[in-house]
């Protein structure tokens, strides 16, 4: 039985009349009598009688009909979800990556582009020196960038990925010989000023501005990109702490990447506009949670969905 036909099984045990059927089927009355004929030489038996006065349905169109309304009305519901699905699911999403997010992100960006086949993933690149405003400006629909986000405008919606943090020194530097480092040696040095609309209690949360012993941490030459620190550590101008992801990706013989033992992890996350929560937003944080524990450190974590306090 197709399922046009089931369709005009429907309605005219609804309406019991061939004329209205057709009526609301946008189809002629010949149409709907030859489908029900049709219908009763499968099954062997009248499904309606008719006279020329009315139209009513035998026993057998009464069971046939408890039985297979419901079922018509689930194979609608899914198609119309799968529609929804299909409508959201094309487009484009622009991500903010910062550093080297993009390749941990890999797990994550596979899952969800299987999900998403129609989607055009685009990446923009976001610097430390401005975390948000790429954001704010619409540039892009999502941002990774690490923790606490506390902005009022904006959603923490799953935590990426965790990792230590590093002191970078130069590769001659008096501690470039240590195993580890504690982040006490942060008060006997001087670390990069991050030049830029940055939230101090953002840029804290990764270079701190007292020690754990409450010693100033001393500011030195100006830097907005990451390359720019680089530069200033290599030439012993100034040293930086760094998540993990610097000694990963941006190993140099000129510069020594040191473990800091009693620093907290690094948490990375997926942050969006609290106004601009796409469906594709928030599938990208769906396929993101899917991916796994984010102490596992390939991306995946623990949803949070909600503005930042």
């Amino acid at each position: 039985m197709e399922l046009r036909d089931i369709e005009i099984f429907l309605t005219l045990a609804e309406e019991l009349h061939f004329g209205r059927s057709a009526e609301r089927l946008h189809v002629s009355p010949a149409r709907v009598s030859q489908a029900i004929k049709k219908q009763e030489r499968v099954i062997g038996a009248q499904l309606f009688e008719r006279t020329s006065r009315h139209v009513r349905m035998t026993p057998v169109g009464e069971v046939l009909l408890r039985r297979l309304k419901p079922a018509y009305e689930g194979i609608q519901e899914a198609i119309a979800e799968v529609t929804t699905i299909a409508r959201h699911s094309a487009g484009t999403l622009t991500l903010g990556v910062m550093g080297a997010q993009m390749h941990d992100m890999r797990p994550v960006l596979s899952h969800f582009r299987a999900r998403h086949p129609s989607v055009e993933l685009r990446f923009k690149e976001v610097f430390f020196s401005d975390p948000f405003g790429a954001l704010r400006a619409g540039e892009v629909d999502a941002v990774t960038t690490w923790l606490p986000v506390r902005e009022p405008d904006l959603t923490v919606g799953v935590v990426l990925r965790e990792e230590p943090l590093h002191l970078m020194v130069a590769g001659d530097h008096p501690l470039a010989r240590r195993k580890s480092v504690s982040m006490e040696v942060l008060g006997d040095h001087v670390v990069p000023r991050l030049a830029g609309p940055l939230p101090a209690y953002w840029e804290s949360a990764v270079l701190p501005a007292r020690t754990p012993a409450g010693r100033p941490v001393r500011r030195g030459p100006a830097a907005s990109t990451f390359y720019e620190i680089l530069a200033l550590v290599a030439a012993g101008d100034a040293v930086c702490t760094v998540p993990d992801e610097g000694r990963r990706y941006h190993a140099q013989p000129d510069v020594a990447f040191l473990p800091l033992h009693d620093a907290p992890p690094v948490q990375w996350a997926l942050i969006w506009r609290t106004d601009r929560a796409t469906p594709l937003v928030r599938a990208l944080a769906e396929a993101a949670t899917d991916c796994g524990d984010p102490t596992g450190r390939q991306g995946g974590g623990q949803p949070v969905g909600r503005p930042s306090p």
